[in-house]
């Protein structure tokens, strides 16, 4: 593979529904990171990531994977790279060991001792039927699975939802571990931001089909505050300085950016450090401005 600086690159992507578009949205992956993308359900983040696995036909724009073109190159793009999904995608009557026997005949590269030593790791049945696997051990099978034919790159929908919480830091640990091999890249998308603030090095926000904000993740959450005043003071606060702002009978908590600029002008307020999953609560109302 070619030395590549972004694992993936989408510019001016455009897929339209009826009732839904995903608008001529752009956005870059560093190669060697994980990038976070976050969005309320329903914001377009399977349909960018079903658009990037060309499993629907975009009506604009242009996808790069690992520096190849997402339907030029689309079976060499598939055999370096591994989607996780929320939902099991093999059949409920196949058990581990006759999921390698069916990969090793999809990937040259399938490493059946990479696979094995991953099913011990999660302590996973190679006899037990998928069927009668829970929610996280259907999890934990389609990563080892993922993670067994040296894929360069892991495209994750939604993978840690409905999880419990040991078992979402296990599998945030293996993903730390992939990235130790800094050519290896991850796309995370997700709603549960917590897991995001761990391990995210870059994180892009879609709601309603546009992006809203995409960058570094310590950048985009240091750039944020929130000040929390009295419902007087929030009134001297100019509404272009204001994301949205949640107001109650006891005052006001009203998300800024520009977090230096906001606290020269407004030198009387206190600004309060933020959270990705506040910042994401809190643009999504931008339209709304004030809300109880």
């Amino acid at each position: 593979m070619k030395d590549i600086q972004n694992a993936i690159e989408i510019r001016d992507l455009t897929k339209k529904y009826d009732g839904f578009t995903l608008d001529n949205i752009s956005f870059d992956v560093p190669r060697g990171s994980i990038m976070g993308f976050i969005g309320q359900n329903g914001a377009g983040k399977t349909t960018t990531i079903r658009l990037m696995l060309n499993l629907i036909k975009k009506d604009s724009g242009s996808i790069k994977m690992l520096g190849l073109d997402n339907t030029e190159n689309e079976r060499e793009i598939k055999s370096m790279i591994s989607a996780v999904f929320d939902e099991l995608p093999f059949h409920e009557a196949l058990n581990a060991d006759q999921l390698s026997v069916i990969m090793s005949g999809l990937y040259k590269s399938w490493d059946k001792m990479t696979y094995l030593s991953y099913l011990e790791r999660f302590a996973l049945p190679r006899k037990k039927r998928f069927g009668e696997f829970s929610k996280g051990m259907k999890m934990k099978v389609q990563i080892a699975a993922a993670l067994s034919h040296g894929a360069k790159l892991l495209i994750m929908d939604e993978a840690t939802t409905g999880l419990d919480p040991v078992v979402r830091n296990e599998i945030l640990d293996i993903f730390l571990e992939y990235l130790q091999d800094e050519s290896n890249s991850i796309f995370l998308s997700s709603h549960i931001t917590t897991d995001l603030e761990k391990i995210a090095d870059s994180v892009t926000f879609i709601d309603k089909g546009r992006i809203l904000l995409s960058g570094n993740k310590d950048e985009i959450v240091e750039n944020h505050g929130m000040i929390k005043c009295t419902n007087s003071q929030y009134k001297e606060i100019a509404p272009e300085d204001v994301i949205s702002a949640r107001l109650t009978d006891f005052g006001a908590e009203v998300m800024v950016s520009g977090k230096e600029k906001i606290e020269k002008k407004y030198s009387g307020l206190t600004i309060d450090n933020t959270t990705l999953e506040e910042i994401m609560l809190f643009y999504v109302r931008r339209k709304t401005k004030e809300w109880l």
